[in-house]
């Protein structure tokens, strides 16, 4: 243990500690901009600078470590005029349309000049020009108001091992660009946005879809439907101040009838109907031992990914599509049917935690018929913005109900949102498939595909990839979880060299799956060092199917009356032609943004 003195404050801790978490365990708050904990530790920004007694200059808190005796002053006249300094030099080089940024109260370098008063530009001169890139149909790229933390780099390379930006350029020409400054439409981003989340400012942010949304609820003459995906209603109360993990599903439900959609559905409907055909998909490649592993494909982040990286394997993936795409194909085909309503007339918005969902919806391969099975989606955040603009005041709203019928969904969809969920809730349907019997009791709790790390395998804790597996019945299913795709990689490199010898692979492109995707509500860089996010949202949604009187998805009893009464049985002609799909080799096109 090192013994040091921080303000006055006798601190004892481990040999390695930084000064910037000695502080932080003394309770005391130095001020960070470029820090990302585990992510982004490169002490680039300056603003966490400490004075340390018998050292000439400031030392950088966030990478210098503790010494024994070290005796260490945090707010100093001198660190408060350099820190003052730094903020005035990065703010002069940033755009100033604060008002209208998205990122407006929401914002770390904004919440510091409050903070440090810097409410006058001493530095004034040339500034750096950026075209912004909005050719993609999930992100923006506004670097005018980039302040090179290289956060999203860090996040990009070290967290998802894509690489898709970096700093370009030296001195004022400093930048942070893809290759050749291209778009990101165009190079090897998957749109997991990420990056989003992490940048401190709006210099990346999704591309809103919220005016549509609101011109066709104006339209009298279009029937506007929403369904909200599983995770959003443990984030969404997060943008109204609530405390992080809270379930607001029916304050969410409220907010969206407010608004004026014409009915409320629930996604975890569509993930129920999405179990009922990935279970019957992977029982039929498992008794015919035919493209195993299958991999899932719910996540079109780890599509996209899939499609551009490892396209020799993409008949691993599973066909279906993801929860939201099946549902809204549901809605234009039978719910039209069953109500004689026009499916031309049907605008079908979706309310998801992702960017990546924006162009999952655009692909060609997601229509029936000419008609897209998913008109318009918008994140977390975005869903949050019509609620403010609406002036509805959420936290006081009664609870409501989705609207019957296409709002009745089991406890296995909740989980989708979390990490390991499909995994648990297919296998929970493909041993009733196998067996012809209901799984038993541990079969609603495997702790064995649960939690945040990296990869999991059945094996409860197991960190890597190793063999391990689930019993259902007489036969051993191997199978593994991974999120982020650093992780995703790793399991792909093993099916690409025939090394595999999974069964059943379930993979997300956000670290803890939906519930961290990149259209969530941001938490900064000190909420994220100090809080468990995933693991406050991830016990929400586990509690949702807990509390479930049904938990498996094949006892949905809407589902059950679809099937009967339009689709046939899972699996066959009718289900492949409205819920299921085909993926292609992508390239990068390396346009000019311009």
């Amino acid at each position: 243990m090192v013994n040091l003195k921080i303000d006055g404050k006798n601190v004892v801790v481990p040999e390695g500690t930084t000064i910037l978490d000695a502080a932080k365990q003394a309770g005391i708050d130095i001020p960070t901009l470029c820090f990302l904990k585990e992510i982004n530790e490169v002490g680039d920004c300056r603003m966490c600078i400490v004075e340390v007694e018998g050292r000439k200059g400031f030392a950088t808190s966030c990478i210098q470590k503790v010494e024994e005796g070290m005796v260490v002053h945090t707010h100093t006249p001198n660190v408060l005029e350099a820190r003052h300094t730094i903020l005035d030099l990065i703010i002069s080089n940033h755009s100033k349309d604060c008002l209208t940024c998205t990122r407006s109260g929401n914002c770390e370098l904004q919440d510091l000049a409050i903070k440090f008063n810097v409410l006058d530009i001493d530095y004034k001169g040339e500034r750096t020009e950026h075209k912004i890139d909005d050719k993609s149909p999930s992100i923006v790229r506004d670097f005018n108001k980039c302040i090179l933390c290289r956060r999203c780099v860090a996040t990009c390379k070290n967290v998802q091992n894509i690489g898709a930006i970096d700093c370009i350029e030296r001195g004022f020409e400093s930048c942070i660009s893809t290759t050749y400054d291209h778009s990101l439409n165009d190079v090897n981003c998957t749109f997991c946005g990420q990056c989003i989340e992490a940048c401190p400012t709006g210099a990346l942010h999704e591309k809103e879809n919220i005016n549509d949304v609101w011109a066709k609820l104006k339209d009298p003459d279009t029937y506007v439907v929403v369904q909200t995906a599983p995770s959003v209603r443990v984030a969404l109360g997060e943008e109204f101040k609530m405390e992080i993990g809270t379930n607001v599903t029916g304050k969410m439900v409220s907010a969206l009838k407010r608004l004026g959609f014409d009915k409320v559905f629930d996604t975890n409907t569509g993930a129920d109907l999405t179990i009922m055909e990935e279970a019957t998909e992977f029982v039929k490649r498992f008794k015919e031992n035919d493209n195993l592993p299958m991999t899932t494909s719910c996540c079109p982040g780890w599509v996209r990914f899939a499609e551009m990286e490892y396209p020799e394997n993409l008949s691993h993936l599973s066909s279906c599509k993801s929860p939201h795409q099946m549902f809204g194909a549901i809605i234009k085909s039978y719910y039209a049917e069953k109500n004689k309503i026009d499916p031309k007339n049907i605008y079908v918005v979706s309310v998801m935690p992702c960017i990546a969902k924006k162009f999952e919806r655009q692909r060609e391969e997601m229509k029936v018929n000419g008609l897209w099975d998913v008109d318009s989606v918008i994140t977390t955040r975005e869903l949050a913005r019509m609620i403010k603009q609406a002036n509805i005041e959420f936290d006081k709203l009664e609870d409501e109900t989705f609207d019957s019928p296409m709002g009745e969904a089991t406890g296995a969809a909740a989980i989708f949102g979390v990490t390991g969920g499909v995994m648990e809730a297919a296998l929970r349907t493909a041993y009733k498939y196998i067996t012809k019997e209901d799984p038993p009791k541990d079969f609603y709790d495997l702790e064995s595909v649960r939690g945040m790390e990296g990869v999991r395998e059945a094996i409860r804790g197991a960190k890597g990839i190793k063999k391990a597996t689930v019993q259902i019945g007489d036969k051993e299913v191997k199978v593994a979880v991974a999120h982020g795709l650093s992780n995703a990689r790793k399991i792909m490199e093993e099916i690409k060299n025939g090394t595999s010898d999974y069964q059943f692979v379930e993979v997300m492109a956000c670290p803890g799956g939906c519930i961290m995707g990149g259209g969530q509500p941001i938490k900064s860089s000190k909420v994220r060092m100090t809080v468990d996010v995933a693991a406050k949202r991830a016990e929400a949604m586990y509690s949702i199917d807990e509390r479930s009187v049904i938990r498996k998805s094949h006892e949905n009893p809407i589902l059950k009356q679809i099937y009967k009464e339009y689709i046939g049985k899972p699996g066959e002609h009718k289900a492949h032609e409205l819920l299921h799909t085909h993926y292609m080799k992508r390239e990068m096109n390396f346009e000019d943004i311009s």
